[in-house]
C-alpha cells in the first residue's frame, strides 16, 4: 500500500489504507531525549471565582497571545519564551512548551512563561485556578466555533461528563519521546502502567461546582465517562501501532469539516466506516489527522507519548509530575523496574480516581515509583537541590498516607 507523502488533500481510500498511516505516524522512532509540556488551568475572576468569565474579557486579557479560537484574527504570538497560548472550550488557558532536550531549560522557561501568562491574566483581575476541575462553576462552554459545538452535541448524547470534561476541567500533560523501535512498546506500556499511582499521587480535583465530589480526580472521572471505551485506557496485547490504528477506526468521528458553522457529523459513524464509503464526501488524509486530534485517552500517541492523565498542578508543583515521569522513563532498565513494581495497580484506574492514595495497592505502587523515580532523578540535568525538594515533597505525601492507613 502507498500512502500519500505530504498531500493531505489525498483522498483515503478504505479502512486499511487509514490504519496503515496512523500506524506508520503515531510512534516515531528514535533516541529518547525531547520532553515538553502543555499546562491547563481554569480561568477565574480574581474578586469572585464564581462568577463566569466572559469572552470579550479574557481575549483582552490575551491580546495578541490569544489564539484564533477567541480571537479569529488573532497574531497568536508565543509567549516570551516560546509557549503557544491556547483557550478550552470552557475558557480554560493552556501554554504549549516547544520540545526541550534539557529538562532543566524546560522547568526554567516555562516557568517565565507562566509568570508572562499571570501578567496578562493580572491586569484584567483574572487568576488561574491551582486545580484539575473548577470547584466554584458548573460547565459553560465559552468559545462558539464549529469544532466544539460539534463535539459537544455527539458527547451530549452520551451523557453529562464530555460537557464537563470539555469546559470545566484542566490537566498537567507531559510529552515524552517514544524511544527506539525495540523499546516503543515497553515505554507505552510502562507510561500506562505508572499511571494509577501518578493519578493518585497528583489529585486534586475533589471539589466541582461547589461540591465535595466523593472522586480524588474527579477530572479523571468525568473524562472516562466522556465516551467510553475511547477514553478509557487501552489493552496492552500486541503492537501499539496496530493498535492505535484500530481505536482510531472504531471511535467515532465527532466532527465532519465543513465551510459554514455546522460540523456535526452522522450519527453511528466512525473513521473506519467514512473510509470505507459510508458517507457522501469521501475523506481526506487532513480530515484523518483532524480525526486524531479529537481521541482523549489517558495517553495518546502523536509520534511521540503524550500523557493526559493528570490533573493541573499548582505553580509551585507543576515540576514535580513532570521530573518524575520523565526520571520513570529515563532508561530502559528504569522503565523495565517501573512496570514491575507497578504491576498490582496497573488496572487500577477508577480506584485511583475514586480513592487516590487511600487506596492499598495504589498506595504501594505510588511509594514504589516515588522511590524509583527519586533515584533516578539524578540521571536528569537538574540541580541537587530542585531533585532534594521534589523528593521531599513526594515522600511526605506518602508518608502522610500511610500514617492515616496505619491509624484508620
Amino acid at each position: 500500500m502507498v500512502i500519500p507523502a505530504g498531500n493531505a488533500s489525498s483522498i483515503v481510500s478504505s479502512r486499511e489504507e487509514a490504519e496503515g498511516y496512523v500506524a506508520s505516524i503515531c510512534f516515531k522512532h528514535g533516541p529518547p531525549s525531547r520532553l515538553g509540556v502543555e499546562l491547563e488551568w481554569t480561568v477565574h475572576q480574581r474578586a469572585d471565582p464564581s462568577r463566569p468569565v466572559a469572552t470579550a474579557e479574557l481575549a483582552a486579557a490575551l491580546g495578541a497571545h490569544a489564539p484564533s479560537t477567541l480571537t479569529p484574527d488573532s497574531t497568536h504570538l508565543p509567549l516570551s519564551h516560546g509557549s503557544h497560548v491556547t483557550v478550552e472550550p470552557g475558557g480554560q488557558v493552556e501554554i504549549s512548551s516547544p520540545p526541550h532536550t534539557s529538562v532543566s531549560r524546560l522547568l526554567s522557561t516555562v516557568d517565565d512563561d507562566i509568570v508572562a501568562l499571570d501578567d496578562l491574566l493580572s491586569a484584567a483581575d483574572l487568576v488561574r485556578g491551582h486545580t484539575g476541575i473548577d470547584p466554584h462553576r458548573e460547565p459553560r462552554r465559552l468559545l462558539q466555533v464549529p469544532r466544539y459545538a460539534a463535539m459537544q452535541s455527539v458527547f451530549d448524547g452520551l451523557g453529562p461528563d464530555g460537557a464537563v470534561m470539555m469546559c470545566s476541567t484542566a490537566s498537567a500533560q507531559v510529552c515524552l519521546d517514544a524511544g527506539e523501535a525495540d523499546d516503543v512498546a515497553t515505554r507505552w506500556l510502562a507510561s500506562h502502567s505508572v499511571g494509577p499511582a501518578m493519578v493518585a499521587l497528583f489529585a486534586n480535583s475533589d471539589r466541582f461546582s461547589g461540591c465535595e465530589t466523593g472522586w480524588a480526580s474527579s477530572r479523571l472521572r468525568s473524562t472516562f465517562g466522556t465516551c467510553p471505551p475511547f477514553t478509557e485506557p487501552p489493552l496492552h496485547d500486541g503492537d501499539p501501532a496496530a493498535n492505535w490504528a484500530s481505536l482510531a477506526m472504531a471511535a467515532p468521528v465527532l466532527c465532519v469539516r465543513r465551510g459554514g458553522e455546522c460540523w456535526d457529523s452522522p450519527p453511528g459513524l466512525t473513521f473506519g466506516d467514512w473510509a470505507d464509503g459510508r458517507h457522501t464526501t469521501p475523506p481526506t488524509y487532513d480530515d484523518l489527522d483532524y480525526h486524531l486530534s479529537t481521541l482523549f485517552p489517558p495517553v495518546r500517541a502523536k509520534g511521540y507519548l503524550e500523557v493526559r492523565y493528570l490533573d493541573a498542578q499548582p505553580s509551585e508543583t507543576w515540576h514535580h509530575p513532570v521530573l518524575l515521569l520523565s526520571a520513570l522513563m529515563s532508561d530502559p532498565a528504569t522503565v523495565d523496574r517501573a512496570i514491575e513494581v507497578t504491576e498490582q495497580s496497573a488496572d487500577r484506574w477508577l480506584d485511583a480516581a475514586r480513592h487516590g492514595l487511600d487506596d492499598e495497592a495504589v498506595l504501594e505502587a505510588a511509594s514504589a515509583i516515588v522511590e524509583l523515580g527519586c533515584s533516578a532523578m539524578s540521571s536528569l540535568d537538574v540541580g541537587p537541590a530542585e531533585v532534594d525538594r521534589v523528593t521531599e515533597h513526594l515522600e511526605r505525601r506518602i508518608a502522610d498516607h500511610s500514617m492515616r492507613r496505619h491509624s484508620a
